[in-house]
């Protein structure tokens, strides 16, 4: 799996800075670049009183916003080893961080989005979601999102939740590929649930087809009950203390996001391990 080329988006929060701090690591086993990414976004501002409608943004107050991501670039520099071989670019960009992210991601031939999460509960997560979720959902290269610290070198155990549906040839390929960049062990784990339920001969014999299938090598298999799969691929996570957890989300939009969802998109909002996504298309 490529991660020659690296973009970190930058707000400058906790999680970005580790997400940050992930990416030069990355870049330094792959002699690699990252792209440290802040967009300076701005709302509408209508004047009220005189009941006019929207008017530009003085351009002194983007200079000023630009500035500081200047001053922040220089702390976040300043606070990580740059390993030999590895290019760090800053760079803010002017706009909306959904569309400028997927421009940047095709102007640049980037391989990999590392970033901060913050996730999203309640009402919250309903009708707005995080930023993470939405660039997970619309992304065209893979997503790794990150909220607490983490070192590469602690990077053993990596969750595989799926529904073993037939098809994922290009799919688990990226994912052998990632299992082997870390050396980590893969968790493939089958979630049964009361819309989906399989009887455990019937899954386990699955979960044995799948792993020769797909030609796995050092894993193991796992099936569990719950509920709701969300709830179940976080409980299992904490069980083997998992490193990372890797899931495919297939990008819906509109009614259909609203209505169907991604289970992908929801464990980015819960989960505080690091997970990694891939658009299936």
């Amino acid at each position: 799996m490529a991660m020659k080329s690296i973009m970190v988006p930058c707000d400058f929060s906790g999680p970005a800075r580790n997400a940050f701090t992930f990416a030069v690591e990355l870049a330094g086993i792959s002699n690699g670049e990252v792209h440290v990414v802040h967009f300076v976004e701005l709302p509408v501002v209508v004047d009220s009183t005189m009941g006019m409608g929207p008017y530009p943004i003085d351009p002194k107050v983007f200079s000023e916003m630009e500035e500081q991501a200047v001053q922040e670039f220089e702390k976040m520099k300043n606070a990580v080893t740059q390993p030999s071989g590895v290019t760090v670019k800053f760079k803010s960009v002017r706009g909306y961080i959904i569309q400028g992210i997927q421009a940047y991601v095709k102007a640049n031939n980037i391989d990999l989005i590392v970033m901060g999460t913050h996730g999203a509960k309640g009402m919250e997560e309903f009708f707005i979601g995080s930023h993470t979720e939405k660039i997970v959902r619309l992304s065209p290269v893979p997503v790794l999102a990150i909220r607490n610290k983490i070192s590469v070198g602690s990077v053993r155990n990596i969750v595989l939740p799926n529904g073993l549906e037939p098809g994922q040839e290009q799919f688990i390929e990226r994912v052998k590929d990632l299992q082997k960049f870390f050396q980590a062990t893969l968790h493939v784990l089958l979630v049964n649930t009361p819309n989906h339920f399989r009887r455990e001969q019937e899954a386990n014999a699955a979960l044995e087809e799948f792993a020769r299938n797909y030609k796995l090598e050092r894993y193991t298999l796992n099936f569990r009950s719950h509920t709701l799969e969300q709830e179940g691929i976080l409980a299992f996570a904490k069980e083997v203390k998992a490193d990372i957890i890797a899931m495919g989300t297939h990008g819906r939009k509109g009614l259909a996001h609203l209505f169907k969802g991604s289970i992908a998109e929801s464990v980015v909002n819960h989960v505080e391990s690091p997970i990694w996504t891939c658009n299936l298309g």
